[in-house]
């Protein structure tokens, strides 16, 4: 029997790669950006996401506002795309100015303001029964961090199970402006942006949970925990300390739900950077996290006569290393996604 190691892909990550990539040939290749911030002073929060499909002829463009009074504003739309070759539609838009340093964020057009975000679980009923007002979005994002990830040399995903064969994250600092209606705000808060191009549909995962956030230019950390339908799945993600991103190799996930629809509301989390089916060579560490849930919007997917839900929810994180050192406050969002069997989410008793 060899001892030999199998060694760990290579990423490739640079420049160019902040740009459009080639379209694939995939049916279902997207290219996707994402950004979203937190003002803790002004209590508002925010996502952005523009997906473009153009061999399926369209796109997605997601604008959600977290108001301070528990309102949100939100819009969604499939506006048509054809050309993978701009980040530009539906009134939305993502600029670079210099790669991993600056980039804007534009939207003008209508949003659906909730005064019951729960209400999203029905979209039809949503859009059709809450009032409907003008928004502006004007945002420059500014990396606080490193990049974290890249495209793999060799791809980690089963056929049929793609989700995004090149992806990074990255910590940002925000300015700008926000006006939902008649309500104006200047932000300056913290968030995390992301990149990811391949063949991607929603129903790939069998559940999982994105934790993301963001207090500065010397904290923030993104955990990934992505549950297979037949095994484990993939853990991992980073935490940024100001000088260092340490890369966590296990993740585990503990939820408080609430009744009824069955939304997370409070989150504690473990991270390491050591994976426990590898010895570490290296000095361990770990940290607890915990983030309560101020406000959630449950999202909809439907394909191949399946219902994907995706349950966005505005959290505050704590974040306090197990060595003893003093814990952080963190700012951003709690991602669940989960197939939606039997009218339940497949990662409850997680």
């Amino acid at each position: 029997m060899s001892n030999k190691k199998t060694p760990t892909p290579k990423i490739r990550l640079d420049d160019a790669d902040e740009f459009l990539h080639e379209l694939g040939p995939e049916p279902t290749f997207n290219e996707s950006m994402y950004f979203n911030v937190v003002d803790p002073v002004r209590h508002v929060g925010a996502f952005f996401r523009l997906g473009n499909r153009a061999n399926e002829g369209r796109g997605e463009m997601t604008c959600c506002v977290y108001l301070p009074d528990g309102r949100v504003a939100f819009m969604f739309r499939r506006p048509d795309v054809t050309t993978n070759d701009a980040f530009d539609a539906a009134g939305m838009r993502f600029d670079v100015v210099t790669p991993f340093q600056e980039l804007t964020v534009t939207y003008g057009g209508e949003l659906v303001l909730l005064t019951d975000p729960l209400e999203m679980a029905d979209p039809r009923r949503a859009f059709t029964e809450n009032p409907t007002v003008e928004g502006a979005v004007s945002l420059t994002f500014r990396g606080t961090a490193p990049p974290f990830g890249g495209e793999p040399e060799v791809s980690h995903e089963r056929p049929g199970e793609e989700f995004a064969r090149g992806h990074y994250e990255q910590l940002v600092g925000a300015r700008g402006t926000i006006t939902v209606g008649d309500e104006h705000f200047e932000i300056d808060g913290w968030g995390l942006r992301d990149h990811s191009w391949g063949p991607r549909t929603w129903q790939a995962p069998w559940y999982y949970r994105w934790l993301v956030g963001c207090g500065g230019v010397d904290v923030g950390f993104m955990a990934s925990r992505i549950a297979r339908r037949d095994s484990d799945g993939t853990r991992g993600g980073f935490v940024w300390d100001g000088d260092r991103l340490h890369v966590i190799r296990h993740v585990t996930v503990n939820t408080d739900w609430s009744e009824p629809g069955t939304y997370h509301r409070r989150v504690e989390a473990n991270l390491s950077t050591a994976d426990p089916n590898r010895p570490s060579t290296s000095e361990v560490r770990s940290w607890t996290l915990v983030g309560e849930v101020s406000s959630l919007i449950p999202l909809r997917n439907r394909r191949d006569e399946m219902v994907t839900r995706i349950s966005e929810g505005l959290t505050t994180w704590t974040l306090t290393p197990t060595d003893g050192g003093p814990s952080r406050t963190a700012y951003g969002l709690s991602e669940y996604l989960d197939q939606i069997i039997d009218g339940a989410p497949v990662g409850i008793d997680e």
